[in-house]
Order: C-alpha cells, then structure tokens, then sequence
C-alpha cells in the first residue's frame, strides 16, 4: 500500500514546473503567457503543466518512464495485469476493447442497451453484434441486466462469436451474474469485455457488486472521472493476463490523440492514489449518503428510488447501491420533466432524466445540506406537479430488428426522409436520447411504430435526442 502514495506523473510535473524550462514547443500558450483571460479562468498553476510529451514526461503513446510507472501502479491498485490511461474518456476504451477482439465480419455477444460507443465499434471494425435481448422491468420500464441463460443461449447459438460484451453496472445501477458470464465465455474460448464505465468505486468500496477484473474478466474500460474523482474525459482500460497488451496498446494508438493531455494523465494519477488509499472510506460515506437520500425520498410517495428490492439474481443480480435512480412516473410525470423542474427552478443539476426515471449522482464531495436541498425539492416538485400517470409511456427498451450490420448500414447510400414516412424502412444513422445515450436506433435496424411513437414522445416531453444528421429531428437518413 505504501507505493500507492507514489504518483510518478504529477511529481514529474512538478519537477519540470520546478526546473523552469524555456519552452520552444507545444502548446503555443507557453505556460499561458499568451492567454492571459484562460489563464486567469483556470488559474497558472493549470495552465504551467498544460504540457507536451517530452523526455522528462514519457509519452502515452509508447511509455517507458513516468507514464508506465503510473499505469503499473493503477494496474495494481485495481488487481489488473495491465492498465492503459485514456484521455478520449471511457468510449475510446470501449472501442478499443471491441477492436482488440473482433475483426470486419466477426461476431460479438453483447446486450442492445449498450452505449454508443459500442456500436460505434462495431462501425469501426465490422464486427458483427449478436444482440441479447435485456428483460424489462415493468414497473419502473427500464431494460436489466443479462442473463445467465440468454448469454448461454448466444454462446450455443453463435460458437463462433470471439466476445461477449457486457455492460455492468448499467447507468440505473443493475448489474449481471459477471463471475458466471466470464465462466461460461472462456468455457467457449471466447474474450469478456466489461463496459464498467459507472464501477470505479466497484474495486475500492466495501458490500458492492463484484468487479470486473475480480471476476475474471479480460478487459474493463472504467470510467474514473464517473465516482473517482478525476478530470472529465480520464478513464482506464484494464487487462487481465491472458491479452496482448502490446497489441492493445496499437489498437489503442489507432484512435487515442498523440497529443496526450498531461493535466488528464496526472488527474488519473492522484485519483488512483487517492482510491487506493482511502476509497475504502469515500465509497462508505458517499453510500451512507445515497441510502439517507433513499429512504427519505421513498417516503414522499410518488417517488420510488429502487434499489436491492429489485434484486432477482437473474436479470438483476445485484444492485450498485451507490446509485440514487428515481422512477418518477406513479406520479405522472416523466423523468426528463422532474430533471428540468429541479435545474430551472430549483437549481439542481442532476446526471439525467429519461422517460421515467431520473438519476443523482452522490460522492463523498456532496454534503448533507445538499442531500437535503434535492429531498426537499423533490417533495416539492410532487406537491406542486403530481398529476395522472395516464398517457405516460411505460417503457424504455424497444426489442430491435437487425437488418444490416451496423457498418454496412451507416456506410450504405441512404435518403434523407420525413420521420413520419419511415416506418418499415431500415435507419442508416443513430438516434438517442443523452443522457445516458443508448441507442434508440442504430444503424442497420428497422423503424417500427413504436420505435417512432418513443422518438415522438420524448421529443415532447424534452429530451435531449441526438444522432441523426437533422439536429431538428424532423427527418431520418434510411438505407436506400
């Protein structure tokens, strides 16, 4: 544990802060000398280390020095033979992840609800997805986790798929039977990719779901700036033993800047060390946090913040009890309006609302007065809005039809039509909801009314749908 207090990219850019050098190269800012107004908004000591890759500072790209240094250490500190620092944030690690195992025209086993990047991927390589289906919750209209079964069933059906992908925990905290996933996928000679963008805390805290590393997986794209407290777009990819991390390393180099942001590196630098030291007690507080706020808000009524109650040790598992995810439609309004009521009136940002939930992010950062502030003003929020839940749409997952890979899809002629005359025509583009970003539609799959109706329905109700190349969402490009 005593190395876990070393920090080999931050003491280097002190070091090199220290040292004064006169600097001849990139960035053009020159410590910010030559921009004195983001200079003064993120302060000189920021923009002093906004440095390039020099002999000094290793470089990401090929580390020999302080880099790999830091990256050994986080390696350790998460129980993984290997860890990459990614500073395109944790969809790079995905891609990179899927790139690694999967060439043009080879199979994936992996859940629909996955996030973008991954079937991002699946643009990028060809790979073939083989979808299984989540099971719904009816009541709170969300998509789960995998089941034992279901990935049994694509492995026996597809023996010669080279990965099963898994999204564990999901964006509501559901979490699949991973130790028995891995099992059965090795048992089939095939590779386990975790999307464990929302479970730093999963390797550090006490009582939580197990992590993908522990439970045998062979890679993990991890999100630490999620619940870890580094910078925004720093995450890892972590490697158990049996990959080539060299070859990950070229796969990574495809995509990932060769401009690699030092302030980034050093941020997942501190972070590690500061989880490995004391996450332990982070996770512990920032859960006592979450399960106040819990049952606090279950007694408002018209709310139901859901946690091990849904467990079923099947679609369920288990449940990341650090998450505070609301179903908000008894009350007859949808997740998306509870998030705007309490950022415009409220002034309260939580991490999003979809159609009948939202979610709050809790850290040990929080504080009790700001627990309370949300718990108030959720306890408003109904006393002034509760209404009818009639009309409101009940769930979130529409079961897709694959027609066409998604490559083949996004890079096939296509036409741009009215979205009311696209029903049966097969789409050529994304179509989400973000947050959290799963796909509504992805390239390759079949427009069904009741995939329009959802697109309908959440227009109206103010999400936030990105994808399609019209901004307005007026109209969809389908494969001609």
């Amino acid at each position: 544990m005593v190395e876990q207090e070393r920090t080999p990219i931050y003491e280097a850019l002190k070091e090199y802060r220290n040292n004064r050098i006169v600097s001849f190269d990139v960035p053009g800012h020159k410590q910010g000398r030559a921009n004195t107004k983001l200079t003064e908004f993120l302060g000189k000591d920021c923009m002093s280390v906004d440095v390039n890759s020099m002999k000094p500072l290793d470089n990401l790209c090929h580390p020999t020095s302080v880099i790999k240094e830091a990256m050994d250490l986080a390696a350790k500190a998460f129980g993984a033979s290997h860890a990459f620092f990614m500073v395109n944030g944790t969809s790079s690690a995905v891609q990179a992840m899927v790139m690694s195992v999967c060439k043009k025209g080879e199979k994936i086993i992996m859940p629909r609800n996955v996030h973008r990047s991954a079937i991002n991927a699946l643009i990028l390589s060809g790979a073939q997805p083989i979808y299984v289906d989540p099971k719904m919750n009816a009541d709170l209209g969300i998509s789960l986790g995998m089941t034992v079964e279901g990935v049994r069933q694509a492995i026996e059906q597809h023996p010669d798929a080279k990965a099963v992908f898994v999204n564990n925990p999901t964006y509501y905290g559901i979490c699949s039977n991973l130790r028995e996933i891995v099992k059965m996928a090795h048992e089939a000679h095939m590779k386990v990719l975790v999307d464990e963008a929302h479970g730093t805390h999963f390797y550090f805290g006490e009582n939580l779901p197990v992590n993908a590393m522990a439970a045998g997986a062979d890679f993990a794209a991890v999100s630490i700036h999620k619940t870890g407290g580094s910078l925004t777009q720093s995450s890892l990819l972590l490697l158990n033993d049996n990959v080539n991390q060299d070859y990950v390393r070229q796969i990574i180099n495809l995509t990932q800047t060769t401009s690699a942001s030092y302030l980034l590196m050093s941020s997942l630098d501190i972070a590690r060390s500061n989880l490995a030291l004391h996450g332990k007690a982070i996770f512990a507080k920032a859960t006592q946090f979450v399960e106040y706020a819990r049952e606090e808000i279950n007694k408002i009524g018209g709310y139901y913040a859901f946690a091990n109650d849904i467990v079923d040790k099947d679609a369920v598992y288990a449940f990341d009890i650090t998450k505070l995810s609301i179903h908000t439609r008894r009350m007859g309004l949808a997740g998306i309006e509870v998030y705007d009521l309490l950022r415009d009136d409220f002034g309260i940002q939580i991490e999003f609302g979809d159609i009948g939930n939202i979610l709050a992010i809790i850290s040990v950062g929080d504080r009790m007065q700001d627990i309370e502030r949300l718990i108030a003003a959720l306890a408003e929020i109904k006393r002034l809005y509760e209404k009818s839940p009639v009309g409101l749409y009940d769930h979130e997952y529409i079961e897709p039809e694959v027609v066409l890979t998604p490559q083949k899809a996004f890079y096939a002629n296509k036409v741009s039509l009215p979205i009311q005359q696209t029903e049966g025509c097969v789409c050529g583009e994304f179509v989400m909801c973000y947050p959290p970003g799963i796909p509504i539609l992805a390239p390759g799959e079949r427009i069904t009314k009741d995939i329009l109706d959802y697109i309908c329905f959440a227009k109206d109700k103010g999400c936030l749908i990105t994808g399609p190349l019209d901004v307005d969402i007026e109209y969809l490009s389908v494969v001609e």
